[in-house]
């Protein structure tokens, strides 16, 4: 089942349940050597976490073969074990550093090189966009040179067409022959603009752009168009009582509607009049039907002759017209006609001189022509030699711009470079210090636990010889005292009064005033000690807490230098 709570998933449990335990007295498992770690920080264990199980147990193994305190000879034997331990633990502590230190480089080194595939990147992708630019501009200035080359050659082939400049007349038939011609496929850089005046061409319908026509149009369609029949399909037949007793219902239901309709019918039927008081309406008559008389044959004969006489008539006028205009302008037709007969030798004259000016204009234009060519060819060579050199310059250009481009990216390089090395000597400098005070920290604190312990073990000693000392001691004690008693109780039964005070002021100088002596000693040596314990442990204390907010600001700075 799909049961959906309010809680999100933050407030859920993500850590597995330790439950309580309890040890046996005098017994420490193993299991407990793991208790510092937890789920994400060591469990599931890896392989470092294995790693350090396993010199744990061969250290537990290792302290417990080492001999113990309680023979002296044994001690050099337990101070090497102890220091070759020791080197091991240094061993693998350099292990680990030099670990350490090769996952930061590994880390910074992905880094630099992440950085580095991203300046690539942005450096490919801004010359990609200069490129592109610089494509267009060029596509842009290509596509305008060949636009005006193709104008210079259509120019150039109008001109060679018609060298002589001669007019010619429009060639009707071959304009509406060809269907490429200006009449058929009009170009635009004539003048001719097939879009102008295309809204002349909307069509606009009465039945479409108005409201009347739209009803008048809805009028010519057909009823089932704007009155849909829907055909309700009949049930399924069927031999169940269900099918029966719904068209039994429907039958009944019919049979009331129709009662209910005769009664309406019954109640508002108007009673017909009479038949024959009815008055009879009689259509108007209709309009006779007009005829036409069929024409005889002989009045159409006569109707074309008639036709025919009328041509003949008008065009015998125009002829008389004429005529008429002929004889009035009859005398200035003579003049030219004699003009004309007495001027063919200076008709030939005039001839020549045309056909001579005609052949000089015709040298003239071939001169010209050739003249033209020659300097279409200057200026052609002089605009390849023109063009090459601004080729040329405009590359050298090019290439300087794209060498200073070079030079800065180069320049900025280096820059960035020497900035990456900056900071990263830095860093160095930052981990090289880090890593000084780490290990002055490592040396104060083994130097620390191997004084603690020297002095642990020079206390055990020093506590073990009194201890000896004092049962000596005590012995010999006890057996001087049963010598001297013996003494005594031999002196006592022959001692005065005067040997009894001189023998308690012996006593009294010899044992009690040197043992206060020995008891202010041993106070002012108790006291020297603690001053200088005291003063040892402000000293360590002093440091480990400055290391520690040396630490804590160089962790909390590190990121952002």
């Amino acid at each position: 089942a799909v049961v959906s709570t309010q809680s999100t998933g933050s407030g859920a449990q993500t850590e597995p349940y330790t439950p309580e335990y309890v040890t046996e007295k005098g017994t420490i498992p193993e299991l407990l050597t793991l208790a510092s770690l937890s789920y994400n920080r060591g469990l599931p264990a890896g392989l470092a976490e294995v790693e350090m199980i396993e010199r744990a147990r061969e250290k537990r193994t290792w302290e417990q073969s080492m001999p113990g305190l309680d023979d002296l000879n044994n001690l050099p034997k337990r101070r090497a074990m102890m220091e070759e331990l020791e080197r091991k633990e240094w061993v693998i502590r350099e292990k680990e550093i030099e670990k350490l230190q090769q996952v930061r480089l590994q880390v910074l080194k992905q880094i630099l090189d992440k950085r580095e595939n991203d300046n690539n990147k942005t450096n490919t992708e801004r010359l990609n966009a200069i490129w592109s630019k610089k494509q267009v501009t060029k596509e842009g200035k290509f596509k305008k040179m060949r636009m005006e080359n193709i104008k210079s050659l259509r120019k150039l082939t109008e001109k060679r067409e018609n060298v002589e400049g001669k007019l010619s007349r429009r060639d009707v038939v071959n304009d509406y022959s060809s269907f490429a011609s200006q009449v058929y496929a009009p170009q635009t850089r004539v003048g001719v603009f097939l879009d102008r005046g295309s809204e002349l061409y909307n069509v606009k319908n009465r039945y479409l752009n108005t409201y009347e026509g739209l009803l008048e149009l809805e009028s010519f369609l057909p009823d089932y168009v704007t009155q849909p029949r829907i055909k309700i399909p009949s049930l399924a037949t069927g031999k169940g009582g269900a099918q029966k007793r719904f068209k039994k219902r429907q039958r009944e239901l019919e049979d009331t509607a129709e009662l209910i309709r005769v009664e309406k019918e019954a109640q508002f039927e108007v009673k017909a009049p009479p038949r024959f008081l009815q008055k009879v309406v009689r259509p108007p008559p209709r309009p006779p039907t007009p005829s036409v008389e069929v024409p005889s044959e002989e009045e159409e004969n006569r109707d074309l002759a008639v036709i025919f006489l009328q041509q003949i008539l008008r065009g015998r006028a125009v002829q008389n017209m004429m005529q008429e205009g002929k004889e009035k302008r009859m005398e200035l037709i003579d003049e030219l006609r004699s003009t004309e007969a007495l001027k063919p030798e200076e008709e030939k004259i005039i001839k020549e001189q045309k056909k001579e000016a005609r052949g000089t204009q015709r040298k003239q234009r071939m001169m010209q022509h050739k003249n033209e060519l020659a300097h279409e060819i200057l200026e052609g060579m002089a605009g390849r030699s023109v063009g090459q050199m601004a080729d040329f310059l405009s590359k050298e250009l090019v290439r300087l711009q794209e060498e200073q481009r070079i030079h800065a990216f180069a320049l900025l390089a280096e820059r960035k470079r020497r900035m990456q090395e900056a900071e990263e000597s830095g860093w160095r400098q930052v981990e090289e210090r880090r890593r000084l005070e780490e290990d002055e920290i490592w040396r104060q604190m083994v130097n620390c636990h191997q004084g603690t312990m020297d002095s642990y073990l020079e206390e055990i000693i020093t506590r073990s010889v009194s201890k000896t000392a004092d049962e000596q001691a005590r012995a010999e004690i006890h057996a001087k005292a049963e010598k001297i008693n013996e003494i005594a109780y031999d002196i006592e039964s022959r001692r005065d009064r005067l040997q009894s005070e001189d023998i308690v002021a012996a006593l009294v100088y010899s044992f009690l005033l040197p043992e206060v002596e020995k008891e202010t000693l041993r106070e002012e040596v108790k006291k020297e000690q603690r001053r200088h314990i005291l003063a040892a442990h402000s000293v360590i204390h002093g440091q480990s807490a400055e290391i520690e907010r040396e630490r804590s600001s160089s962790s909390g700075t590190g990121p952002e230098s």
